[in-house]
């Protein structure tokens, strides 16, 4: 049902009736004072010709016209369907290493011990939950840097490509200048909505020293800076590789993060560096993400008004022209 923006307007419908009840009427006897052309054609109103049932209907006329005006004047309003408006997030960029050391298996999940893509896995899982109302896209490198999913507000599409990746499919290397072109040339550009994002954020996961690609990773942080993109780097790994002896986990020497490399790239791009030793090391940096890059929220769906005022000041616009044709065509067949 349809309500009104200034609902006192109303309060003038029973204008005319209080002016016909309580405006002193003149005598009848008195000499007009001004004479004009189409005082004959007020009259007719008053006193319509024609049959009994038509001069009842057109004395109502009037009367009707000034309702039309009075609905009008209160700006008669109805919702409209539920409209989303536009979103207003970030758009976030995940580049994650499959090189081959991701295999290794010395981080602990549910009592487990389980590769680190296994454990990047599920922290990135409940990352990804959060980040209600971000553009989320997903890079994955090796050897080479491959854009799995562009940025997309399908959060789920991106967990999904996440879930299914494995460990050397982009090849044994760390490309991780190659890593950060790609990511951020997605960044860059513009949506499929011609939206241009401004707030762009680069979260770079690694377990290894960059050793391919055809761009090295501090030149590819300078092209990464001049564009504002903020690059968080996370060096993951634990105590390396992970032998087998009879039934036991034996830890291996540490094949080694690059933390210098990935401080620098951090630093050049106003973002931060982070070491991750352990699953729970690395939930935390993520949470602690969250804080220093919090989501956006998206604006709930909402129902514009829609004023109907034109319907009816039309509807007396077309009564009054109705009125005057029809007090002209009979002032002429009695003239």
């Amino acid at each position: 049902m349809p309500d009104f923006a200034w609902p006192w307007m109303l309060l003038a419908l029973p204008l005319p009736w209080l002016i016909a009840r309580w405006w002193p009427s003149a005598s009848r006897d008195v000499q007009a004072a001004l004479r004009v052309p189409y005082a004959q054609t007020l009259a007719g109103w008053r006193n319509p010709a024609g049959p009994a049932q038509t001069r009842r209907l057109r004395r109502w006329w009037p009367l009707l016209g000034w309702a039309l005006l009075c609905v009008a004047a209160a700006r008669p309003q109805q919702l409209g369907p539920l409209v989303q408006p536009p979103r207003s997030g970030r758009d976030l960029m995940l580049a994650v290493d499959l090189s081959g050391s991701m295999r290794t298996q010395d981080m602990e999940l549910g009592g487990q011990m389980v590769d680190r893509l296994t454990a990047i896995k599920a922290v990135l899982g409940d990352f990804l939950t959060r980040r209600i109302g971000d553009r989320v896209g997903l890079v994955v490198f090796g050897t080479h840097a491959y854009a799995v999913t562009p940025l997309t507000w399908d959060r789920q599409s991106v967990r999904d490509q996440l879930l299914d990746s494995e460990a050397g499919l982009a090849g044994d290397n760390t490309a991780i200048g190659d890593a950060i072109v790609l990511a951020t040339k997605r960044l860059i550009a513009p949506g499929a909505d011609g939206r241009t994002p401004s707030d762009r954020v680069l979260i770079l996961l690694t377990d290894g020293v960059s050793n391919a690609g055809a761009v090295e990773p501090i030149k590819a942080a300078q092209l990464a800076a001049a564009e504002h993109v903020r690059i968080y780097t996370i060096g993951f790994g634990g105590g390396g590789m992970v032998d087998s002896f009879l039934g036991m986990a034996l830890p291996g020497q540490d094949d080694g993060v690059d933390e210098d490399t990935l401080r620098k790239i951090a630093a050049m791009t106003g973002g931060q560096y982070y070491r991750a030793r352990d699953t729970q090391s690395l939930a935390g940096i993520y949470a602690q993400l969250d804080r220093i890059e919090p989501s956006l929220q998206a604006q709930g769906a909402q129902r514009p008004r829609i004023e109907l005022y034109p319907w009816f000041l039309g509807g007396a616009w077309l009564l009054a022209v109705l009125m005057v044709a029809l007090a002209g065509g009979e002032r002429r067949r009695s003239a």
